[in-house]
């Protein structure tokens, strides 16, 4: 098993190799919301990258998971009615997450 250390060191690596393909800068933007937020969910993803970026919602919808599953820094919850799913920063990465992002 590992320990929280090398999980935080698994996570930064998983950060930076997700932010390394980011051409656009839309990677970037979208964990500095989630820093500065901390708790988003699809649609207020999409209408607010979507002031300085041209993307669908199915895009958006797909980077989140892509953070969620494969990079393990976000907890999902279902709102009170289960229509809409809310993404929040697990707050045990916030720190390398805010590391990661403004090293990039």
């Amino acid at each position: 098993m590992l320990s929280a250390g090398e999980i935080k060191k698994e996570i930064e690596a998983r950060l930076k190799a997700y932010l390394s393909r980011d051409k656009s800068g839309i990677r970037k933007e979208l964990l500095s919301m989630f820093i500065r937020i901390r708790s988003l969910t699809i649609s207020e993803i999409h209408a607010r990258l979507n002031e300085r970026f041209s993307i669908s919602i199915k895009a958006v919808a797909s980077m989140v998971g892509t953070i969620a599953s494969r990079i393990g820094i976000l907890h999902v919850r279902r709102n009170a009615e289960g229509t809409n799913s809310i993404y929040e920063v697990k707050e045990q990465y916030l720190d390398v997450m805010t590391r990661v992002v403004a090293s990039t």
